[in-house]
């Protein structure tokens, strides 16, 4: 099952909104070195954190070091800033536990992944879109964890609050394939192409669930859509290696 992740320095280049005001420059300069400079981002928030810096210094920190790909270092760093929120009572612990479970799945380490999402949800403080994010991840963790029909309902859960991403619609489709639910499937990509036709995910699996379905046209046709957009990504290659399968055929 392919699931793309999602993009670490998109969803934390900001603090969370709830508590107390940050100290704004600091953390503005720390966070536009994480987005920038990653090594630079690393040595400035070590020095913040040494400084008394707290929860927003480790933010900085685990965005850093993510964007480093220092993926376990990133998850640790985030981990350390939600236990510091909760005893600060400071209600951003939610989303530092969310963006430690985000960084656990990058890293490919699913149980920790799960334990710092569950902690996220015990929180109780995250509402709308945050918590359907939240739902996709543990529903992501609960796939590599092969704990399908638990995954199935975090996602029906997100999509009650994050219909709008188009990887929501992506995932459900993609584990609707995976549980021979093959109606659900063909809605789901259907939705997810309407939202993000230019992505070589969803061309990738709209290709798998038609091969499913018998359509070996609309397979190859999806599948070079998504060689099309991204040939040298892990999505283009699996479609170039599942049109390979259709020459390897036909030769005599």
């Amino acid at each position: 099952m392919i699931l793309p992740l999602l993009l670490l320095a998109a969803a934390q280049t900001s603090p969370p909104p709830a508590g107390p005001p940050p100290p704004t420059d600091r953390y503005a300069h720390c966070m536009d070195l994480a987005a920038n400079d990653p090594a630079a981002g690393i040595e400035e928030g070590s020095r913040w954190r040494l400084s008394g810096g707290g929860v927003l210094a480790r933010q900085c920190l685990g965005v850093s070091y993510a964007n480093a790909n220092q993926l376990n270092a990133a998850a640790t760093e985030f981990e350390a800033a939600a236990r510091a929120a909760e005893l600060a009572k400071d209600n951003r612990a939610a989303a530092y536990w969310a963006q430690a479970g985000n960084a656990w799945l990058a890293a490919q380490d699913a149980t920790k992944a799960r334990a710092a999402l569950d902690a996220a949800l015990a929180a109780g403080s995250l509402t709308g879109l945050e918590l359907g994010e939240v739902y996709l991840d543990h529903a992501r963790a609960q796939v590599a964890s092969k704990e399908l029909e638990a995954a199935r309902g975090d996602l029906d859960l997100a999509m009650e609050t994050a219909s709008a991403d188009p990887l929501a619609w992506l995932l459900s489709a993609t584990l609707a394939r995976r549980m021979d639910d093959l109606p659900r499937a063909k809605k789901d990509i259907a939705e997810a192409l309407r939202r993000s036709g230019d992505d070589a995910s969803v061309q990738l699996e709209a290709g798998n669930i038609a091969a499913l379905d018998g359509d070996e046209a609309g397979a190859k046709t999806a599948w070079k859509r998504a060689v099309a957009i991204a040939p040298d990504a892990p999505a283009g290659r699996s479609a170039r290696t599942a049109l390979a399968q259709f020459t390897a055929a036909a030769t005599p």
